[in-house]
C-alpha cells in the first residue's frame, strides 16, 4: 500500500479536494438559505378542498417557483380570521417566512362575522407578519349577498381599506374569472375545481411576482 508522506502531491491533492468540497457544500447551503420563504394562510380555497392538494393553486405555485422558493402551506378548510390569527406567531417563527399570503375571510363572511371585526384580525395579523420582517399579500374574496348588499360591500371593503391603510399589494378577487363559470365549481357552488387552479395561480402572479423580485429571485423562467 503506497503511503502518504507529508509534503507529497498525494495529500496535497486530497487536501484540495477536501476543500472543493468544502466550498461546494457551504455554496449549495447559502442558496437555500437565500431561498424566499412562502407562508400562505387561507382556508378551504387554498387547502385544496375536494380535489387532489397536488393539483391546488399553492401546489401549483411551488412547481412553477421549481425550487426557486420555499413554500409553506398553512391552509385549512373552514378556517376563519380569528383562527388564522391565532395560529400565525407560532408559524412566523417556526417558518421566519420572507413573504405571507393571507387569503382568509370567505368562512367570516358566510357566518356573517361584523366586519369591524373581520378586519381587526387581519389587521392584527398584517402586523405581526411585518413585525417578523416579512411582506404581505392580500388575497381578497367576495362572499354572496345572503346578508345584503350593505354587509357584502362594507366585507369587501376590508380589504381595500387595509391595502390603503398598509400599503400592501392587494388581488382583489381571488376566484376573477372562476366564480361565476359553473364549469370551474364545484358541486357546492363555492369550491372551484381542478380545472380553476391555474387560473387562480394566474390572478395571485402579478402581485406576487414583484414580491418574489424584492427577495432576490429571478422570475425568467418562473412565468411560464
Amino acid at each position: 500500500m503506497m503511503k502518504a508522506f507529508p509534503g507529497c502531491p498525494l495529500r496535497r491533492g486530497l487536501g484540495r479536494l477536501a476543500i472543493v468540497a468544502l466550498l461546494l457544500l457551504a455554496a449549495a447551503a447559502a442558496a437555500a438559505s437565500e431561498r424566499p420563504t412562502l407562508l400562505v394562510m387561507g382556508d378551504s380555497l387554498s387547502a385544496a378542498y375536494g380535489i387532489e392538494r397536488q393539483e391546488g393553486w399553492v401546489s401549483l405555485l411551488a412547481a412553477r417557483l421549481d425550487g426557486k422558493a420555499e413554500v409553506v402551506n398553512a391552509s385549512i378548510s373552514g378556517e376563519t380570521s380569528s383562527g388564522g390569527a391565532g395560529r400565525l406567531p407560532e408559524l412566523l417563527g417556526q417558518h421566519a417566512p420572507d413573504i405571507v399570503l393571507l387569503e382568509l375571510g370567505g368562512n367570516d363572511g358566510l357566518r356573517g362575522l361584523p366586519p369591524g371585526q373581520f378586519e381587526a384580525n387581519l389587521a392584527g395579523m398584517i402586523e405581526a407578519s411585518r413585525e417578523a420582517g416579512a411582506a404581505v399579500l392580500l388575497l381578497g374574496i367576495d362572499i354572496p349577498p345572503n346578508y345584503g348588499q350593505a354587509y357584502r360591500d362594507a366585507f369587501t371593503g376590508v380589504y381595500h381599506r387595509l391595502a390603503d391603510e398598509y400599503d400592501l399589494p392587494l388581488v382583489p378577487f381571488l376566484l376573477e374569472g372562476v366564480a361565476l363559470d359553473e364549469t370551474l365549481m364545484q358541486d357546492d357552488g363555492i369550491h372551484p375545481t381542478a380545472a380553476a387552479q391555474p387560473i387562480i395561480l394566474d390572478n395571485v402572479w402579478p402581485e406576487l411576482a414583484p414580491l418574489l423580485e424584492d427577495n432576490g429571485m429571478a422570475l425568467a423562467e418562473a412565468q411560464d
